[in-house]
C-alpha cells in the first residue's frame, strides 16, 4: 500500500459534541510564521526582582544600624526651626522615613498584580485544568476588598505563588512608618553672674526682711511657689538666664548658695496656766535647755500668735537679731490651748551646682559641690557665720525701721497661723496634732529666711561661671520594638520575595505569551479558534458560565499557544468526511490509515 504525504496541518480536533474548534487552522509559529518574542513584564525580570529584594534586605540592615546609632546618641538631630517654610518639622520627620518603604510596597504591589495576572496561564500551561482553576479564576478582582477569599482560593488550588506574594504585599504595606520623638540637647556655655556672697550694707533697714515676710504671707494666701533663685532652704547667687528661646529647657550653673536652716523643734515641755483677770501663762522648755515664759490676756482675742527671742539659751548670742526664737500660738476654743515651736536658725555657704528652669526661672535642684572658702564678711567678720533669725531685731530709734520690725514680727507668725486656719476644720486639728504647728512653721519660716538670705547675704557684682544648657529639642528617635519588627519584615520579605519569584520564574518557563495578558484583544487572540466560546452568550452571568463550562478541562496548545479545551475523559478523533475534505482537499482517503506525528504535524494515507 502506498502513501501520499499531505501538507503540515493539524487534523486533531476536540471530540466534544458541544462545539467545534479550529486551532488546526492556526499557522505554526516559527515554520509558517515568524515566532514573536516572548513577552515578560519588566517588573518580573530576574534582575529587577533581585534588585528590589537586595534593596529591602539592605534597608533592613540599615535600619538596625540606625537603631544602634539612635540608641547611642539619643536620637538624631532635627533642626528646632522648620527647614522648609511650607512643611513643619513633625511632618518631615514622619513623612520622609515613609518614603523609604512606600516605594517598595508599591513595587511589591505591582509584582503581586502581575503574578496574579499570570497565575491562570501558568495553570493552563500544565494542562488538564478545570475551568474554576484556570479561565474562571480572577485573582485581580479578588485582590482588593476580598483579599481573604483570594488567600483561601490560592491555598485551595495550591497556587502558592499568588498566596505568598499576597502575604508579602500585605506585610509590606502595613509597616511603612518610623516613629519619631523629642530628646534632650546638652551644650556647654558661660553664665554671667550678678551677685556674690557678701553682707548687704543696708541690712539694718530691714527692707529685705519685710519683703520676705510679705512674700511668705502672700504665698500662704495664694499658694505661691518659691521665687527665682530660691529652692526650699537654698538661696543661690543670681545670674543672667540665656537669651535664646529654649523650649522646656534648663541650665545648670556652678555657683554659690546659702543654706538657711531653721532647726525647728517642738518644746520638750509646754504648760498653760489660767490666771486671774483673763490672763494666761505659757511656759515652754526646749530640748537643749532654753526656756521661755509668756503672759497673755485671753480677752484680747480668741486667736493670738507671735514670736519672741529666747535669751536664756546655753551659748546664746546677746544680740536679739541672732538669738533663737519661739513661735507661740493660742486660742480659746472649747478649752484654752497653746502651742509653741523653738527655732535656732543657721546658715551655711557652699559651692553648688544649681539647675534652673528656663521657662519661669525657678530653681529645680541644688547639689553641693564643696564648702565655700573664699574670704567674705558673711562667714568672716562681722557676721562670722551667724544667721539672722529674721523676725526679732534690735530696738531702733527710727520709727520707720521700728514699724518694719513690728510688721515682720507679726507677719511671719501670722502667716503660720493663717496657714492653719485655711486647713479643713480650721486650726483645731493643728493644735491637736503633735507636729501640727511644727510642720507649718518649718515650711513658712524656711521660705521667709531663704528669700531674705538671697538679698542680705549677697551683694551685686559681675562674674562668670561655667554652665550647661539642657533643652528639649526635636530628635528623631528610632524606637527599638517597631524598628526591630520592621527590619525583620524587610529582610524576611526580601528573601521570601526573591525565592518566590525564582520559583514562579521556573513555573513560567514553558509559558510563551507574546502580549500582555490583560487586554480583551489578547484574550480573544488566545481563544478565538478554541470553540468553547460557542457555548457562552454575552449576557451569561458568572453562575451560567461556570455551569456551561462544567466537564471541560483547559490547557495551552503546545504548538500555537492557544487556549484549547477537552472533555473530561475524552480523546481526539477525526471529524466527518466533509471536515476531512475541508482539511485535506481529497475525498478518497482511508481515515483509518491516517496517522499524526508531533508538530509540525505530518500525515500519510494509503493509496487505493
Amino acid at each position: 500500500m502506498s502513501t501520499t504525504k499531505l501538507r503540515p496541518r493539524t487534523a486533531m480536533l476536540s471530540d466534544s459534541p458541544r462545539f467545534r474548534e479550529s486551532t488546526h487552522l492556526i499557522p505554526t509559529p516559527g515554520i509558517q510564521e515568524d515566532r514573536p518574542e516572548r513577552y515578560e513584564p519588566l517588573i518580573l525580570k530576574g534582575w529587577v526582582v533581585s534588585a528590589i529584594a537586595v534593596v529591602m534586605i539592605g534597608l533592613g540592615v540599615a535600619l538596625e544600624a540606625a537603631l544602634s546609632v539612635s540608641t547611642k546618641n539619643d536620637g538624631y538631630y532635627v533642626p528646632p526651626e522648620n527647614v522648609f517654610k511650607f512643611a513643619c518639622t513633625q511632618f518631615l520627620t514622619s513623612f520622609i522615613p515613609t518614603l523609604f518603604v512606600a516605594p517598595l510596597g508599591y513595587l511589591w504591589s505591582v509584582t503581586d498584580w502581575m503574578l496574579r495576572w499570570y497565575q491562570p496561564y501558568v495553570t493552563l500551561s500544565k494542562g488538564e485544568a478545570p475551568a474554576e482553576e484556570s479561565i474562571l479564576l480572577d485573582y485581580i478582582a479578588l485582590k482588593w476588598g476580598i483579599s481573604l477569599k483570594s488567600l483561601i482560593e490560592a491555598l485551595a488550588y495550591l497556587h502558592i505563588g499568588a498566596h505568598c506574594d499576597c502575604c508579602d504585599i500585605i506585610a509590606t504595606t502595613r509597616w511603612i512608618y518610623l516613629p519619631s520623638k523629642t530628646g534632650r540637647s546638652n551644650s556647654n556655655t558661660i553664665a554671667t553672674t550678678t551677685t556674690v556672697v557678701g553682707l548687704l550694707p543696708t541690712v539694718v533697714q530691714l527692707n529685705a526682711f519685710l519683703a520676705s515676710a510679705g512674700f511668705a504671707d502672700a504665698a500662704v494666701y495664694n499658694h505661691l511657689p518659691d521665687p527665682p533663685f530660691v529652692y526650699g532652704e537654698w538661696a543661690s547667687a543670681e545670674f543672667l538666664l540665656p537669651s535664646q528661646d529654649l523650649a522646656n529647657g534648663s541650665v545648670a550653673v556652678n555657683t554659690t548658695a546659702i543654706q538657711a536652716e531653721v532647726n525647728c523643734a517642738n518644746p520638750a515641755s509646754l504648760s498653760l496656766s489660767v490666771l486671774s483677770g483673763g490672763n494666761v501663762s505659757v511656759s515652754a522648755t526646749s530640748s537643749d535647755g532654753c526656756t521661755k515664759n509668756l503672759t497673755l490676756n485671753s480677752t484680747d482675742s480668741e486667736q493670738q500668735y507671735g514670736v519672741v527671742n529666747v535669751d536664756n539659751c546655753p551659748s546664746s548670742n546677746t544680740d536679739p537679731a541672732f538669738q533663737p526664737v519661739m513661735f507661740w500660738f493660742f486660742h480659746t476654743g472649747v478649752n484654752p490651748q497653746a502651742a509653741g515651736v523653738f527655732c535656732r536658725p543657721s546658715i551655711g555657704v557652699f559651692n553648688v551646682t544649681t539647675t534652673t528652669n528656663l521657662n519661669d526661672g525657678s530653681l529645680t535642684n541644688v547639689t553641693i559641690v564643696s564648702n565655700y572658702t573664699s574670704a567674705n564678711n558673711v562667714t568672716g567678720s562681722p557676721l562670722n557665720g551667724r544667721a539672722y533669725n529674721g523676725v526679732v531685731f534690735d530696738p531702733s530709734s527710727d520709727t520707720t525701721i521700728q514699724a518694719r520690725a513690728t510688721a515682720i514680727n507679726s507677719g511671719v507668725p501670722g502667716a503660720i497661723f493663717r496657714f492653719a486656719t485655711q486647713l479643713p476644720n480650721g486650726p483645731q486639728p493643728t493644735f491637736d496634732a503633735p507636729n501640727g504647728f511644727l510642720d507649718i512653721t518649718y515650711s513658712v519660716y524656711t521660705q521667709h529666711l531663704a528669700l531674705a538670705a538671697k538679698s542680705i547675704y549677697f551683694i551685686p557684682t559681675t562674674g562668670f561661671a561655667p554652665a550647661k544648657l539642657t533643652s528639649q529639642v526635636p530628635r528623631l528617635l528610632v524606637e527599638p520594638l517597631p524598628a526591630h519588627a520592621l527590619a525583620v519584615l524587610l529582610i524576611v520579605i526580601g528573601i521570601i520575595g526573591l525565592a518566590l519569584h525564582t520559583i514562579h520564574r521556573r513555573l513560567r518557563r514553558h509559558l510563551r505569551l507574546t502580549s500582555p495578558p490583560g487586554s480583551i484583544a489578547a484574550i480573544v487572540s488566545l481563544t478565538s479558534r478554541s470553540g468553547f466560546g460557542e457555548l457562552l452568550l454575552p449576557y451569561d452571568d458568572e453562575k451560567s458560565i461556570s455551569q456551561k463550562l462544567t466537564g471541560l478541562t483547559f490547557r495551552l496548545d503546545g504548538r500555537t499557544g492557544a487556549i484549547v479545551s477537552e472533555d473530561d475523559g475524552g480523546g481526539f478523533k477525526y471529524h466527518s468526511d466533509d471536515v476531512a475534505t475541508t482539511l485535506f482537499g481529497k475525498h478518497d482517503i482511508s481515515y483509518s490509515n491516517l496517522t499524526l506525528d508531533s508538530p509540525p504535524f505530518k500525515m500519510t494515507a494509503a493509496e487505493p
